[in-house]
């Protein structure tokens, strides 16, 4: 085993990191250096250094730190949670690509006076691009019919289905910046018409208790649809979670 060691210096020149993160890291016991030396200099080995990229990926997958922390303590293989956090790098890659795609082709669009289409200008933000989860959580049949409702929809339908997510988005970075709690009658209709923008994305099904309540966690755990309930850095997905669980017991028993 190579007992290399790389200074914070280093560490900082060679990842971009500032000295300040690391020492924010090691304050919240996130990443430790692995030794101090002579005038308080932190060094950093191998596994320090690996810790320290898993941290840096989950970062840009849109992890918090406290989140982050929980990942970092499961016992797992390292390799196979990298390969893991490569694939999830991937499928954003790819969607990220296909809205670069998009903005290009309205660009070109804008430029040379063609009518613009939304199911180009969209592309990337369609909710069918989750489908693998919605088949392993909910099943096939709600794929399909997610799927077949979409698009069914005009290129006007879809804008203002955006538009309905837009504004209940909007209503919980509100409340939940004016910390009401969640039980509170604002709250809770914003996520009653929340249920209602689901089950007309899942074809008219509406989502029972469990189901609803499972898509607040993976509002949570999974940092590519926890994205959209978070403003100006501000995450508040985990209080949508919670709202939608109220919601459930009191509504959907």
């Amino acid at each position: 085993m190579s007992t290399q060691e790389w200074s914070m210096q280093e560490v900082v020149r060679t990842t971009g990191t500032t000295s300040r993160t690391l020492r924010h890291y090691q304050q919240t016991g996130l990443l430790r250096p692995s030794r101090t030396g002579h005038g308080g200099l932190r060094y950093y080995d191998r596994d320090g250094l690996l810790r320290l990229q898993r941290i840096l990926v989950l970062r840009e997958l849109g992890l918090g730190l406290p989140e982050i922390g929980r990942v970092l303590t499961e016992q797992v293989d390292v390799a196979s949670s990298l390969r893991e956090h490569a694939e999830q790098l991937q499928r954003e890659q790819q969607r990220l690509s296909r809205i670069v795609d998009s903005v290009h082709s309205t660009i070109r669009i804008l430029e040379t006076g063609g009518d613009l289409m939304a199911n180009t200008m969209f592309d990337g933000f369609d909710h069918t691009q989750y489908k693998d989860e919605v088949e392993e959580r909910w099943g096939a049949q709600a794929h399909a019919d997610s799927d077949r409702w979409w698009r069914s929809l005009s290129d006007t339908e879809k804008q203002e289905f955006q538009h309905r997510i837009d504004e209940l988005v909007a209503g919980f970075a509100d409340a939940s910046a004016r910390e009401l709690p969640v039980e509170d009658e604002q709250v809770q209709a914003l996520t009653g018409r929340l249920h209602e923008w689901v089950s007309a994305g899942w074809g008219g099904q509406r989502p029972g208790p469990d189901a609803f309540v499972g898509l607040g966690d993976m509002y949570v755990a999974d940092p590519r649809f926890g994205k959209t309930f978070s403003e100006d850095g501000r995450e508040f997905a985990a209080y949508v979670r919670d709202a939608m669980t109220v919601y459930a017991l009191a509504h959907l028993e």
